[in-house]
């Protein structure tokens, strides 16, 4: 996202949240917001006459929640990425949005300077979860997964494995030591890299994945 500023729309149907937002990045020399709407139907007008690179979507918005928003808005504008707002910490609902494609996941107990981290993250084709959504998404995942005896059978490279357990710990993209792997991809191309070859759907399923194999502390 150098050398222009990221596009942000925000989908909420309070005013009053809204207003505050705009307050919030207004001052921002990297961030312009282009537009706002109180529903997904508002969303899905605004994007036929101009398209953001990001949206800031709440989940419940009463008209159309933000899940049917998302997964509308996945499919007519793939490229767009969604980072969740909402007041709603539930693993159900964490676990909702990662699947349907949402890039993020912010409480809006967040204070200004870890929402702008997430929007640049986001952005810039990262993933980025508060600690809270973190905390929850991994012990949902550790209900639903075993860990298995041996990793002998990984399909994977050692540094393939390497890469996997800085993802599923969480650190962000751009800190993975691209000198160490004598490499010049980027986080968001070894995440797709891994997706493919085991056969996942998501970073929830890269986390899965290590959770079951063992590769990170439960």
């Amino acid at each position: 996202m150098k050398n222009r500023k990221i596009k942000v729309l925000i989908a909420d149907d309070h005013k009053i949240f809204r207003d505050g937002i705009l307050s919030l990045l207004g001052s921002e020399e990297d961030v312009e917001v282009i537009g706002e709407a109180a529903n997904g139907r508002e969303v899905m007008t605004l994007l036929k006459i101009r398209q953001p690179d990001l949206i800031l979507m709440d989940i419940s918005m009463g008209e159309s929640s933000g899940i049917e928003t998302t997964l509308l808005l996945k499919k007519e504008y793939p490229h767009i990425k969604v980072l969740v707002l909402s007041m709603h910490s539930e693993s159900s609902y964490v676990m909702k949005m990662l699947e349907l494609g949402a890039s993020g996941y912010l409480l809006k107990d967040a204070g200004k300077h870890e929402m702008l981290t997430a929007i640049r993250t986001v952005a810039s084709g990262n993933t980025y979860y508060s600690s809270e959504v973190s905390a929850r998404l991994v012990e949902h995942l550790t209900r639903k997964s075993a860990p298995r005896k041996s990793n002998e059978n990984i399909p994977l490279t050692s540094r393939e494995l390497e890469v996997l357990k800085l993802i599923a710990e969480e650190y962000p993209n751009p800190k993975i030591p691209e000198n160490r792997y004598n490499i010049t991809r980027t986080g968001d191309t070894h995440r797709r890299n891994l997706i493919e070859k085991l056969k996942v759907k998501n970073t929830a399923g890269l986390v899965k994945f290590a959770l079951q194999q063992g590769l990170i502390n439960q």
